[in-house]
């Protein structure tokens, strides 16, 4: 691979940077014999190296303001190439973008070119302003007579302007080997409006590590996820899925990782397991970083800088939403008894911090500044508590908020002195369909509802699952604040008025098997200024798709936390 350098990083984030001010058929950097890359044949393509379509990765949009979004593509003739460069010569290609104001590609209202460097992963982002505010555009990239596939885009609303009911999606946890992509591609059919993924974008296991029950369908190319080529190699058997390509295509993404992205249960420079010596876990860190920013639609801010990566941000969405995207792996004290469910004095250290102070700080400066109807909290682990313990002591997953009690005191507590009018906490990671009231103190069942949170199931990892009485949940009924529980896989699709907040907990049957249909398995509204979910429908219990056993403390644990 090629040596990342200061001088690389220079060039190549300028490059990133600058492309959306290039006018047409200008280049940052020497791509070749022809700076206008619609006029590149496939023959003086071939002369340079680039013999087949290197748009195998689909394209994508992500972080929308009222101006315009981020642009994304990555270049790969040979997507699962082991040296992860996408079978491309390392040499830079012109591309050129184009923005149109109609699905069909005729009325072009944007374009311009910017050049896929091989010191990036022939990665292209692509930061598009002068846009008109709340509305739809379709986009395509090409290079010489290979064209991508169109995606579609949109605007936030002005910001002083609420604009009309925003369709959200959010979602999780995607382990190729368990499952097919099926939610992807039932989530694009519903042409949301914006997409949250809350991290486990990738997974970071060799074959035959990570197995789902009844086995994986299908399998990893290449070893355990640690240098830069392999990470990049199992993002492109990812963005290859045509299912994950449908949901990027099909509106703009808001991501931010968790830990698969990196190693299993990281915190900021500690890995999984530091017991077992791993001198190079930094630079795997470093690794990690770069291929998440090559292959995700972000801006420039989140240009990795060595082990560092700035990703808490925050998007707004008119008047009607502002989201506030957080990062609780990069600044997190290590778990303070290890893994799993326990019963730990340090998770209640008031010195100890999920966020660190800094996004902390910012967290709560943007909850005092904010003017938004709906203050969302797009996160990775559990929020609310959860307690798997029915007698006095309380044992709680310590790689999710419970293990930094005070963290969440601190921040629920903020967005109560702000007057937040409407905090609702997205959250992924635990493979199933959750919904709960927030509190200030736990402790006091009758104390009143200060929030809202919702929690997306995996899209594959944990293969098919199973329906189950909700209310039967051993957690529901030690924690009464939890109000909803599903073990089938599937993503949140939400409405966003100005007065109510719909949230359609969405499942499909079965992953180990392609093509499913999608189907509402539960419902549930928060209204404006009324803290605290109400379940609207719930569908009966399918008894083809029943569970076999009755869920668990143990099962649900397990499920959680048996990733290896």
């Amino acid at each position: 691979m090629p040596e990342l350098n200061r001088r690389h990083f220079l060039v190549t984030g300028l490059a990133a940077g600058a492309a959306a001010t290039v006018p047409t058929g200008a280049a940052h950097a020497d791509p070749g014999p022809a700076a206008d890359p619609a006029a590149e044949t496939a023959q003086s393509l071939a002369s340079r190296g680039l013999r087949a379509d290197p748009f195998t990765l689909g394209v994508a949009s992500g972080d929308p303001d009222h101006r315009g979004f981020v642009l994304w593509t990555r270049l790969a003739q040979e997507p699962l190439a082991e040296d992860g460069l996408g079978g491309m010569p390392q040499r830079p290609f012109p591309v050129l973008w184009q923005i149109y104001a109609d699905e069909r590609c005729r009325r072009l209202v944007r374009s311009g070119v910017t050049v896929a460097a091989p010191q990036w992963g022939h990665s292209v982002h692509v930061e598009v302003d002068h846009l008109s505010a709340g509305r739809e555009y379709w986009y395509r990239f090409r290079v010489g007579p290979y064209i991508s596939p169109v995606g579609r885009a949109l605007t936030a609303p002005h910001p002083r302007s609420y604009g009309g009911p925003l369709a959200m999606a959010f979602v999780s946890c995607a382990q190729y080997e368990h499952g097919y992509f099926t939610s992807y591609r039932r989530l694009a059919e519903e042409h949301p409006d914006v997409v949250l993924h809350l991290g486990d974008y990738t997974y970071e296991y060799t074959k035959n590590t990570y197995n789902s029950p009844g086995g994986n369908i299908r399998h990893h190319e290449g070893p355990e996820t640690e240098t830069l080529a392999n990470y990049r190699q199992r993002h492109a058997q990812y963005k290859a899925d045509p299912d994950l390509q449908a949901a990027h295509a099909a509106a703009p993404w808001l991501v931010v990782w968790d830990d698969h992205e990196l190693d299993n249960n990281w915190a900021d420079e500690v890995p999984e397991k530091p017991e077992v010596p791993q001198p190079g876990f930094l630079s795997r860190r470093e690794a990690a970083f770069r291929a998440y920013y090559e292959n995700m639609p972000l801006r420039r801010t989140s240009i990795p800088r060595g082990i560092d990566m700035q990703l808490y941000r925050r998007v707004r969405w008119g008047r009607t939403a502002t989201f506030h995207m957080l990062d609780t792996r990069q600044y997190r004290d290590d778990q303070g008894c290890g893994d799993g469910y326990r019963d730990c004095p340090a998770a209640v250290d008031p010195t100890r911090s999920i966020t660190g102070a800094e996004q902390e700080a910012w967290l709560l400066d943007g909850f005092r500044r904010s003017q938004a109807q709906w203050d969302i909290i797009g996160q990775q682990v559990f929020f609310a508590q959860r307690d798997n313990n029915a007698g006095p002591a309380k044992i709680t997953s310590q790689d999710a908020w419970d293990g930094y009690v005070a963290s969440r005191r601190r921040i629920t507590q903020g967005w109560i002195d702000a007057e937040v009018r409407n905090p609702v906490v997205l959250t992924g990671d635990v493979h199933a369909h959750w919904a709960s009231d927030l509190k200030l103190d736990y402790d006091d069942p009758t104390g009143p509802s200060v929030g809202s949170e919702l929690v997306a199931s995996s899209i594959s990892t944990g293969g098919d699952g199973g329906d189950s009485d909700p209310a039967a949940h051993p957690f529901l009924q030690v924690n009464p604040h939890l109000k909803f529980y599903n073990n089938q896989r599937g993503y949140v699709l939400t409405k966003i008025d100005r007065d109510l907040l719909t949230a359609d907990f969405k499942v499909v049957p079965q992953v180990r098997e392609p093509g499913a249909e999608a189907h509402t398995k539960a419902t549930f509204v928060i209204e404006d200024r009324v803290p605290g979910v109400k379940q609207t429908y719930l569908r009966p219990i399918d008894p083809t798709l029943r569970l076999r056993t009755e869920m668990t403390v143990e099962e649900t644990v397990r499920l959680e936390t048996e990733r290896p």
